[in-house]
C-alpha cells in the first residue's frame, strides 16, 4: 500500500515522504496511530500543494536572510567597557549583549540567532563573532570593545 507520510516514523520515512509499505503494518500501525494517510490522487495534488507553498515560503525567508547577512556585516557595533588603572576591562561583552545590541540597531528582530562565542569577550579591541542566522546562513559580526571615557 502506498502512503504519504504526515510524520517521522524511525526507520520507515520521514514526514511528507510517499512510500510503499505492506498493507498490515499500514492498517493496524500507520493510520490508526495517524502517522501516515493512504496516498490517493487526491492527497498527492495536496501534498504538491503542500511543497510548492513550502518551497515559496523557504525562498522569501532566504532573501529575508540574506539582507539581514548584509546589513550586519555592514556594521561595526562598538561597547564601551570600565577599566581598572591597569586597563583590564571590570566587564565583558557576551551573548545576551551581543543579541541585545543586534536587536537595538535592527538588525534582527525576535527570531532565534546563533551566536557562537566560546568565551565572553574580555579584551579590548576589534572581534570577528559568526552569528548562524538559519538554514546553514552565517554572517560575521564585527565588534569593537574599548575603553569607557
Amino acid at each position: 500500500m502506498k502512503v504519504i507520510f504526515l510524520q517521522d516514523v524511525r526507520g520507515v520515512g520521514r514526514k511528507n515522504d510517499t512510500k510503499d509499505v505492506s498493507d498490515g503494518y499500514a492498517r493496524n500501525f500507520l493510520l490508526p496511530n495517524k502517522l501516515a494517510e493512504p496516498a490517493t490522487p487526491a492527497a498527492l495534488k495536496h501534498l504538491e500543494e503542500t511543497k510548492a507553498a513550502h518551497d515559496a515560503a523557504d525562498a522569501v525567508l532566504m532573501k529575508e536572510l540574506a539582507e539581514a547577512k548584509r546589513g550586519i556585516e555592514a556594521v561595526i557595533l562598538e561597547f564601551p567597557l570600565k577599566a581598572d588603572k591597569s586597563g583590564t576591562p571590570f566587564s565583558s561583552v557576551n551573548k545576551d549583549t551581543l543579541l541585545k545590541a543586534l536587536r537595538d540597531h535592527r538588525l534582527v528582530t525576535t527570531e532565534r540567532v546563533g551566536i557562537e562565542l566560546k568565551y565572553p569577550i574580555k579584551e579590548f579591541g576589534d572581534h570577528v563573532v559568526p552569528i548562524d542566522l538559519k538554514k546553514g546562513v552565517t554572517a560575521e559580526l564585527k565588534i569593537r570593545v574599548v575603553k569607557e571615557e
